[in-house]
């Protein structure tokens, strides 16, 4: 094992969390997030594999939740028909398909899967199916996901404090933003090594590439796509509460830098997650405004709407030569994607992953045994029909989660819901296009485990109340976060 002098910081911090109010361990937990490219320390015995920063620090927050709560609030959150019942059930699926299906097709079908080498850059080969270190890794991102989502759960309904949720995002936000900026001025002033301590991981490291004359942004992450995959999450997310006016004055500023970060990625997959988000939010600021709240700014979406084409026509016009650069520009990153090397090459991998789900009959190759360039195809070949049965049946559970009667009066709470489920379909969209790997990020399992706990209703809590104030107000003061 391997330690990075920022693997060292995470455990100090780690540390201190554990003798701090529990919203420290929470807060820090969704900032390294933002940390995609730091690895805590690297495993030369699982091939270099790295051990990221959030992955790492998931340890103490775990720690300081069960400190604060016991086990018993996230073991709730797996219970059925909760959304961390069909999490639970996909975990189980993809752990016993890592330990067995690579051994039941050994040698008998081909999977294309990463070849780690200590000391050398890993390929992405075409092999025959054997056990290896991806199979461990993977298991291991699926039960960290696992963990986040019902420790999440846990501090969500236990605090019920949506507005440090509302605060985190913010800072979270600012975090990407601040990494993006310097990203850019230390590559355009030659000082690129000042950000080696958050590059720390053991992956090819695409951070000095441009595209159509931008400096491709990517942050603290290994390359503009991942920098833009969650970006996109967090644009979705505080769009969508400043669309149901939730701290305006921050949402919304916030949301428009993250919107630039996003274009200046040049990332073709942010674009086509933009073409999805973008429509979602309108329609759902739409629905939102003709409810009882009318919270939704309609009459700033109808007006954008009808200038947007105005203010094109009049560019194309007025700047011919601008237009005419920003169309090279787009037919560079999106439109000619297909036929770039890249694109052939990601397929190839879809229809390799394809070949896989045929050649295993439907079961999978096991969790971790193959790569694809979606994540549809990334769990057909990996976890086989069953495990994606489940995921399905997990993010149709989260979505469909709706507020319970007994807090639909509390709009803060409803419009974070919102946010959450925007900032998840964020996720899905750039992850069905261009996913590699079955882990989501710990990402998706916070906002995940975010919504199942609001959406939850508190009937028990409810009823204790009305029929003993007192004592409920006595348990309520114990059971605070300590």
């Amino acid at each position: 094992m391997n330690f990075e002098p920022i693997g060292v910081i995470t455990v100090i911090v780690g540390l201190g969390v554990l003798f701090a109010p529990v919203h420290w361990a929470f807060t820090f937990m969704v900032i390294s997030t933002a940390l995609g490219s730091a690895a805590a320390f690297n495993l030369p015995a699982l091939g270099g594999a790295s051990v990221l920063v959030p992955n790492a620090f998931l340890i103490f927050f775990c720690a300081r939740v069960l400190m604060a709560y016991g086990e018993g609030p996230v073991l709730a959150a797996y219970a059925p028909p909760k959304a961390g019942f069909w999490l639970l059930a996909l975990t189980m699926v993809g752990l016993m398909t890592a330990i067995l299906l690579p051994r039941l097709f050994q040698g008998a079908i081909e999977v294309l899967t990463v070849e780690r080498s200590v000391g050398a850059r890993s390929i992405i080969a075409q092999v025959p199916l054997r056990f290896s270190s991806s199979n461990i890794t993977q298991a291991v991102y699926a039960l960290g996901g696992f963990a986040c989502f019902g420790l999440c759960y846990a501090y969500i309904r236990r605090t019920a404090a949506p507005a440090h949720l509302v605060k985190v995002l913010l800072i979270v936000g600012a975090v990407n933003l601040g990494f993006a900026v310097a990203d850019v001025l230390t590559y355009f002033t030659g000082t690129e090594q000042l950000l080696e301590f958050v590059r720390t991981a053991n992956y090819a490291l695409l951070t000095a590439s441009e595209k159509g004359g931008f400096k491709r942004i990517s942050g603290a992450f290994p390359e503009a796509s991942a920098f833009a995959d969650y970006t996109l999450v967090l644009f979705a997310a505080t769009a969508s509460l400043w669309l149901d006016r939730i701290r305006s004055y921050m949402t919304g500023p916030m949301a428009a830098a993250l919107l630039v970060a996003l274009v200046l990625s040049t990332s073709a997959t942010a674009l086509l997650g933009l073409a999805v988000v973008v429509p979602f939010l309108w329609s759902r600021s739409v629905a939102s405004a003709l409810g009882p709240r009318r919270a939704g700014r309609t009459a700033f979406l109808l007006g954008l709407a009808a200038l947007t084409p105005i203010v094109i026509l009049m560019i194309i016009s007025l700047f011919p030569a601008t237009a005419e650069a920003v169309k090279q520009f787009l037919d560079e990153i999106l439109f000619s994607k297909a036929d770039s090397q890249s694109g052939r090459e990601r397929m190839t991998w879809n229809a390799a992953a394809y070949q896989t789900f045929l050649d295993t009959s439907g079961l999978g190759a096991g969790l971790g045994s193959a790569r694809a360039s979606s994540y549809l195809l990334v769990l057909l070949s990996n976890v086989g029909i069953l495990g994606t049965t489940a995921f399905c049946l997990f993010v149709a559970a989260t979505l469909g989660s709706r507020m319970p009667r007994a807090s639909e009066g509390n709009g803060e709470t409803a419009s974070l819901v919102r946010a959450a489920k925007a900032g998840l379909v964020a996720g899905l969209t750039t992850s069905l296009v261009s996913g590699t790997v079955y882990d989501l990020g710990l990402t998706f399992y916070i906002l995940a485990g975010s919504i199942s706990a609001l959406t939850y209703p508190r009937a028990t809590t409810i009823q204790a109340v009305r029929a003993h104030p007192a004592g409920a107000a006595g348990r309520r003061h114990l059971g605070s976060p300590s």
